[in-house]
């Protein structure tokens, strides 16, 4: 009698980044004075800018205190990392000005940016295990 053969696959998960005209852009989706693009963002920064820059700061995949505790820097270095991760150009010296003049824009702005560029999509696939049956 011979052996019964087991055949057994894992899932496996597999990460899909979706690509669109937006992501491969160099510039601003958005512009700092463009609120009325996503009036949802627009009153969030407006009504309770705090809980705007934590929740940024939490998408960007930073702590979520991090404007917090160090409020004079850590925007800019959130500026800069946004720039720094879309490739768009500029400098730390524009991102500190835009930030001193217009702080709740320069956020919603951001905000608007991580919401319009979108996060890669994780799709899960997985393999069924089929056993074979002895045959008598």
């Amino acid at each position: 009698m011979a052996a019964p053969r087991i055949m057994m696959s894992q899932p496996q998960s597999v990460v899909v980044q979706q690509v669109t005209s937006i992501q491969r852009s160099n510039k601003w989706t958005t512009g700092i004075c463009n609120c009325c693009d996503d009036m949802g963002i627009c009153c969030y920064g407006l009504f309770c800018l705090p809980c705007l820059e934590c929740q940024t700061a939490s998408e960007m995949g930073e702590c979520c205190c991090l404007p917090c505790l160090c409020p004079g820097i850590a925007p800019v270095a959130m500026r800069t990392g946004i720039r720094e991760r879309y490739g768009i150009p500029g400098s730390i010296l524009v991102d500190a000005i835009a930030l001193c003049f217009c702080h709740c824009c320069v956020f919603c702005q951001m905000a608007r940016e991580i919401k319009n560029r979108g996060k890669p999509v994780n799709v899960q696939t997985t393999t069924t295990a089929y056993a074979a049956v002895p045959q008598y």
